[in-house]
């Protein structure tokens, strides 16, 4: 009888029943004024009177009004290059121990995003708030005295200066509390190990010795890890090695376009729950199993506002027009899509974060996240959000039966007229491209109103060139970050794409 895992399960049973919803509206008004308190001493505060703003008759309209959008050049270039420099007090009181190192899926130099000791403890709490929700999945007592597998980079941290930096996943599995040391694996000494393969081969080698329920990382990462694993043990699935495995917590990238891949190496159906983790901060959970949507974490330490993601509001290379409406979580609608707006107890503030998401549920303010401000393929009008390039490919898989857990696409001039060209990671063999690309075309058509009128226009067709998933593999791990892997992207710019083009020709 799993006597402890009882009492946790118990416990977190009871957490659930006794725990109320906070009011968003509220919640979010009293982070607002929160961040505004405590920095209103800052350089930054001090510039843009934080004191005069709470002292307004309305903080979240002086908010807004008085203290421009900043992404991340901006911020760097004005602010934290003299928190990277060790000055002190700058966005937020002091100065951060760690920086995120983050290329994202733009720009040739990592990004390096502070991570202070608040934002560190907001990340843990959204955690232990991540686990309590597991009293809505239904999951057996035995699951809680399992051990967990969290892939992600190295935990041995660059020092540069007075700081530590490395991945945002790097940094918070070397900060994990010691009541969890005990379920995390593959442990201290493994997570350190700076390279990627020579990592996996150790998880490999000491997989059997584990008793993991749950897995959490990147899609592309950890299908290539338990690869590994099957392949050391000689195993027809990772359910003979781990046969206790009942969940997965996705993040970095949607999961839907590596389901069908990441199931083939289950014996049996895991529960799949998605999360909302950036170098910015913890964002959302899902919560329920009934939807794939996310829940804004409201209450611990980020303050949210939504542009609406519109043509007449955002430019073509993703940043905000200034005469764009900014609205508050009071104020958002259903099923319109918004760019992701936040400041954060990490000193981040008024941040595009890059992403754009779209509301749900209003009154659990769960979110979907719909793409990326620079990644919609907009060079002739499509207004193509990379969920919907999902739906696309996951309805190819359906209708081909076969598995496309990777691909990339750019809109490319040729003989002066555009294309949408797909690269397709798939083992299909003899494909028909021309097909294939008819039945994208179709699909998108019918599912976006501004891809179809594109299509009559300035949109001419449609190409597809299908290559083995490795070589999405390769070109990830010819751009390794530290102990990690990059994220594909899902849209390039042009100039980005002939560079993946002559890597995919020349494998």
């Amino acid at each position: 009888m799993a006597i402890i895992g009882n009492i946790i399960k118990g416990v977190i049973n009871l957490k659930d029943a006794i725990t109320f919803e906070p009011n968003a509206v509220e919640a979010q008004q009293k982070v607002l004024k929160d961040l505004l308190e405590k920095a209103k001493n800052t350089a930054f505060g001090e510039h843009y009177k934080f004191q005069d703003i709470l002292d307004s008759e309305n903080p979240e309209q002086a908010f807004s009004k008085n203290i421009p959008f900043h992404d991340y050049n901006k911020m760097s270039e004005e602010w934290w290059h003299k928190l990277v420099e060790g000055e002190s007090d700058i966005t937020w009181p002091g100065k951060p121990d760690y920086f995120a190192l983050s290329s994202g899926t733009t720009g040739k130099t990592s990004k390096r995003i502070p991570v202070t000791d608040d934002m560190i403890e907001a990340i843990q709490q959204a955690g232990i708030k991540q686990v309590f929700a597991l009293s809505n999945f239904d999951l057996p007592a035995e699951f809680f005295e399992k051990e967990i597998m969290m892939l992600g980079s190295s935990t041995d941290l660059n020092q540069n200066k007075e700081h530590l930096e490395g991945e945002i996943s790097g940094i918070s599995a070397s900060r994990i509390p010691d009541w969890f040391r005990g379920y995390y694996k593959p442990g201290e000494k493994i997570a350190k190990i700076d390279d990627w393969d020579e990592r996996v081969s150790h998880i490999a080698k000491n997989a059997k010795n584990w008793d993991i329920g749950a897995l959490s990382g990147i899609p592309s990462w950890l299908e290539l890890m338990l690869s590994e694993v099957i392949k050391y043990h000689n195993a027809k699935t990772i359910h003979d090695v781990w046969p206790n495995l009942q969940v997965y917590t996705s993040g970095g990238v949607a999961f839907g376009p590596y389901e069908k891949s990441f199931n083939a190496l289950l014996e049996k159906p895991i529960t799949v729950i998605d999360t909302y983790l950036a170098s910015e901060g913890f964002i959302a959970y899902q919560v329920r199993p009934d939807t794939k949507a996310m829940k804004l974490i409201v209450d611990n330490g980020i303050y949210f506002e939504f542009v609406p993601f519109k043509p007449e509001y955002v430019n073509q290379d993703g940043s905000i027009k200034e005469s764009a409406p900014c609205l508050s979580i009071a104020d958002v609608e259903l099923d319109q899509d918004y760019v992701l707006i936040i400041s954060t107890v990490s000193g981040a503030w008024r941040y595009l974060i890059g992403d754009t998401i779209a509301f749900t549920n209003l009154e659990k303010h769960e979110i979907v996240i719909t793409g990326r401000t620079k990644f919609f393929l907009n060079t002739v009008g499509s207004q193509l959000s990379v969920n919907k390039m999902d739906d696309a490919v996951q309805y190819l898989e359906e209708k081909l039966d076969v598995k496309i857990p990777e691909y990339t696409l750019a809109a490319k001039r040729i003989n002066d007229e555009f294309y949408h060209c797909w690269y397709l990671g798939s083992e299909m063999d003899n494909p028909d491209t021309e097909q294939i690309a008819k039945y994208l075309d179709d699909f998108l058509a019918e599912a976006n109103k501004n891809y179809k009128v594109a299509r009559s226009k300035a949109l001419k067709g449609v190409k597809v060139t299908v290559v083995k998933p490795a070589i999405f593999h390769e070109w990830s791990g010819s751009n390794k970050k530290k102990g990690g892997q990059v994220k594909m992207e899902r849209v390039m710019n042009e100039e980005k794409f002939e560079a993946w083009e002559d890597f995919a020709k020349g494998h």
